[in-house]
């Protein structure tokens, strides 16, 4: 990443550079709430700040992520993958020069002035040593040149990926070509494009595109296998009741009806309600329930919390009143 596309992730969440997990948590569910592409379909730059958003929490809500951002700056992608396989680490005192290693030890970078020194050098030997790794040769001897495919990736919205959709892409210097994405793309899913990949700079032939689909996380859905999941809160009062609450889907809100007595954490299985498949039949959505408390109440509510315990004589925690070691 040059110096100038260097994005400053904790700037991203509006967050201090000492900010605990949770603070990181609260800023990204308030920001992709605000600005997810399905709730502003009207502000085309919405997709965009959707998408630096959740590349900052992916980063910042993992603790060797995050150690890595915050030692090497712009370059702790690189630091993480360390140096490629095959490349000389630096000659240092007391070491064997020119030894053969996939990574580099700490050590190996105080002979630079600072690590952007280091990875100018590195980028520079790697470049050298890839040159002509696509060329062969044949048996008399000539100069051959065998096309490479391309493998990349390319982010999708929980939207696009199940709606389906075209984006514009671009490999090298030619010109951006049209990709179609079929509806259910799933995470991990490939996209092979014939004679769309890099081209030779010997015979002009071209390789194959391999795209393979990746999804920014949505605030609401997740994967579990081939279905969906989505976490519901309800009231203690529905769930010791029982009722109909309106619940998400990919294509709109359902009603569904909860039964009473139901425990945090249980699931309600919607059949059909899930993820398209490519010949258009539906996975289930999971509906995974969460029971939570009224943070603010008032007078009013108190006095009826207060009557309810008082008239009950539920206690949930029976079972463990005679539990020892």
């Amino acid at each position: 990443m040059a110096p100038s596309e260097f994005k400053d992730y904790y700037d991203v969440l509006g967050i201090k550079k000492d900010a605990t997990e949770k603070e990181i948590k609260r800023a990204y569910r308030k920001l992709a709430r605000k600005y997810h592409p399905d709730l502003n379909q009207d502000d085309p730059k919405a997709e965009g700040q959707f998408k630096t958003i959740n590349e900052a929490n992916e980063v910042l809500s993992d603790i060797e992520k995050r150690k890595k951002y915050d030692q090497f700056g712009q370059y702790w992608q690189q630091a993480e993958r360390g140096a490629p396989e095959g490349t000389r680490t630096p000659d240092t005192p007391g070491s064997s020069a020119g030894r053969s290693t996939g990574t580099y030890s700490a050590e190996d970078f105080e002979q630079y002035g600072d690590f952007n020194s280091f990875i100018e050098e590195l980028l520079g030997r790697q470049q050298g040593a890839n040159k002509g790794r696509s060329r062969s040769y044949t048996t008399d001897g000539f100069q051959t040149d065998l096309p490479q495919d391309t493998e990349a990736a390319i982010a999708l919205t929980f939207s696009e990926a199940f709606h389906g959709t075209q984006k514009r892409f671009t490999v090298g210097d030619d010109k951006a070509i049209n990709v179609r994405i079929p509806a259910g793309a799933r995470p991990g899913s490939r996209i092979k494009i014939k004679g769309k990949g890099q081209r030779s700079p010997f015979s002009g032939q071209r390789g194959d595109l391999n795209l393979t689909i990746e999804l920014v996380p949505h605030p609401y859905f997740r994967f579990e296998k081939r279905n969906i999941v989505c976490e519901v809160p309800i009231a203690p009062w529905e769930a010791a009741l029982g009722g109909s609450i309106k619940v998400p889907t990919p294509d709109g809100i359902v009603s569904v009806r909860v039964p009473k007595g139901i425990d945090s954490g249980q699931t309600l299985r919607l059949k059909g309600k899930g993820w398209k498949n490519p010949k258009g039949k539906r996975t289930d959505e999971l509906i995974k329930l969460k029971i939570v408390s009224p943070q603010d109440i008032s007078d009013d509510e108190k006095d009826y919390w207060q009557k309810l315990q008082q008239a009950s004589d539920f206690n949930p925690r029976t079972q463990l009143e005679e539990v020892t070691l």
